[in-house]
């Protein structure tokens, strides 16, 4: 029953969409994280320099290295990691409505906000994560005025580097 709730939603998405447009929180539809409230955390942390969150939680050793590139990468203007930010993307997965949060939102000197999402190993429901994600960076930028957004997912930490510079170079559209 999953596998032909997604099957049809697939075809009716494609079938009836006109224009794209993000669909915001109600309650709270625009976010800041200069409107971040302290948590608390057992989970080890370090200070942060181009975040305007104090401190950065580390989850794995993966996303303490794309902390630290972001600290370091004179492309990077400011950065976030997405931890009580409430940014997430809806996804479909086996007719399921589902929350994808992805890991960070990275602001590049050149203007564009990088939504970057760091995994081990890819998955069918990644994979539906990042079509998802794909779909309201399309949405968000033809909606303009939240300038301009692009998404990556990092399967090896040794590459966010280029991943950044992929991006930093890209020109600008709003």
């Amino acid at each position: 029953m999953d596998n032909v709730v997604t099957h049809v939603n697939r075809f009716v998405s494609k079938q009836n969409v006109e224009r794209l447009e993000a669909l915001f929180d109600e309650h709270q539809p625009i976010g800041a994280t200069s409107q971040m409230r302290p948590w608390l955390t057992t989970k080890p942390c370090r200070q942060a320099e181009r975040s305007q969150i104090s401190h950065v939680v580390y989850d794995s050793t993966w996303e303490k290295l794309v902390a630290d590139v972001c600290e370091k990468d004179e492309s990077v203007h400011s950065w976030a990691k997405n931890d009580h930010l409430g940014f997430k993307v809806r996804y479909l997965w086996n007719g399921s409505s589902r929350n994808f949060i992805p890991d960070y939102l990275i602001r590049l000197k050149n203007g564009q906000t990088l939504v970057l999402e760091v995994k081990g190993q890819d998955s069918e429901q990644n994979r539906a994560k990042r079509a998802a994600m794909d779909v309201w960076v399309k949405a968000v930028n033809e909606q303009g005025g939240f300038g301009s957004w692009c998404f990556d997912t990092v399967f090896d930490p040794s590459l966010v580097r280029d991943v950044i510079a992929v991006h930093s170079k890209q020109p600008v559209s709003v």
